[in-house]
């Protein structure tokens, strides 16, 4: 018997697999399967995500990576710089324009008023022009008129400031000072430098002239368009509310801080008037006006105010009066414009003492003496409508904010 004969045959028919008999390769996948389930749903590890610590390339690395900001900053910077020169050279015609806008601004409630009794439109905007024409012209006036006074009053003492001047250097010789330097101050007194103030004074006053007319000019232009601000107002809501509730914070801010600091700057006054009639020293009157309107300069205001009548009673009634004239003028100024005025301006005037005076002294640069004038109002338009729209931008104000729970805080959304 051959080999052949004996060897089995195998039937080449495929054979068919059922579902219990699958390959070992779907058990071993379903298996996979599960068990990449199972890993899935173990905790990660707290760590599992960080990221690996970035080498330290240098100092050379670091340099090249700060130099975009730098940069950044330098422009930023320099276009700020820019700007400010640029409305230094036109301080002429911009700081004029802006004290008349405040004006209208503050007095704009007069005009609605005036129409919810029925008043036309042309009419209501006369009247809100006359109103704010003779607050302007009273306003001038008492400043002509003070400080006019004071120059007469302080003049007529001008001996007895030299003998007080003289008694002083002698005392402070006694001190290892060098008495004939001090001394050397009485010769600015002298008809000559007389003659040279009198000049200074004159210019002064053309530059006021100037300045007078484009604020009369601005109200003049500004008023003829009051009657049409609420439409305007109106078309900029529907396309840019934002822009809308920038412009509204700024007026109701500047018209807030004027109508808060007319009143506590009247009451100041008048209180400190009552302070010059008890002591005894003359022109309460003067030192009441001059109190009230210097109150209108942010910081230094005070100062200026307080400095004449404590010489006046100094040469009246000799140094305990006039230092009784400092600490009372102090302790007023401190308790009302200090601890309570902040109270009723809120986010009017919701800026640091550190912020407000750096913007009297940028202000002031910028456009002069106007510039001390309108300082916070023009450092409060800047915060609201360049700072508080911006949220990339509202970070400043943790630094400029009075309060610094409400820098996060738009304004006129808080």
């Amino acid at each position: 018997m051959t080999n052949d004969e004996h060897e089995p045959t195998i039937d080449s028919e495929p054979v068919e697999l059922t579902d219990t008999e699958a390959p070992a390769e779907s058990e071993f996948a379903q298996d996979d399967a599960e068990e990449s389930e199972a890993l899935l749903d173990e905790p990660v590890p707290p760590h599992a995500h960080e990221e690996t610590p970035p080498q330290d390339v240098g100092a050379e690395g670091t340099s090249r990576a700060g130099m975009p900001r730098l940069g950044l900053v330098a422009i930023i910077v320099a276009a700020i710089g820019l700007s400010l020169v640029l409305l230094q050279n036109l301080s002429g015609t911009i700081a004029p324009m802006f004290l008349a806008l405040n004006l209208l601004i503050a007095a704009y409630p007069i005009f609605p008023g005036l129409r919810r009794i029925g008043i036309p439109k042309p009419i209501a905007a006369v009247v809100t022009m006359l109103a704010v024409f003779v607050v302007f012209v009273l306003g001038i006036g008492a400043i002509i008129w003070s400080v006019t006074q004071v120059v007469t009053v302080l003049t007529g003492y001008s001996q007895q400031f030299t003998d007080m001047y003289t008694a002083a250097a002698e005392w402070l010789a006694g001190f290892g000072l060098d008495e004939e330097a001090l001394l050397n101050g009485l010769k600015s007194i002298s008809p000559s430098n007389v003659i040279d103030v009198a000049g200074s004074i004159l210019s002064g006053t053309s530059a006021a002239t100037a300045i007078i007319a484009v604020v009369v000019v601005g109200i003049v232009f500004l008023s003829m368009d009051i009657p049409s601000v609420d439409a305007r107002l109106g078309i900029t809501h529907r396309l840019h509310p934002g822009l809308t509730d920038s412009i509204s914070a700024v007026a109701n801010g500047i018209r807030r801080y004027w109508v808060v600091t007319t009143i506590f700057g009247l009451i100041v006054a008048l209180i400190n008037g009552g302070v010059i009639v008890a002591l005894g020293i003359s022109l309460p009157i003067v030192w009441v006006v001059l109190t009230f309107i210097t109150n209108y300069i942010p910081n230094i205001g005070f100062v200026i105010g307080l400095v004449p009548p404590a010489l006046l009673a100094l040469v009246e009634k000799g140094p305990t009066t006039a230092l009784l004239v400092v600490i009372l003028f102090s302790v007023v100024n401190f308790i009302l414009q200090s601890l309570i005025q902040p109270k009723f301006t809120g986010d009017a005037v919701g800026i640091t003492p550190t912020v407000s005076f750096i913007s009297l002294l940028v202000w002031a640069w910028v456009f002069g003496a106007l510039g001390a004038l309108i300082a916070l109002p023009a450092t409060l338009t800047v915060k609201a409508l360049l700072i508080d729209p911006d949220p990339r931008m509202r970070w400043l104000n943790a630094f400029i904010s009075n309060d610094p729970e409400t820098a996060e805080v738009r304004p006129d959304h808080a």
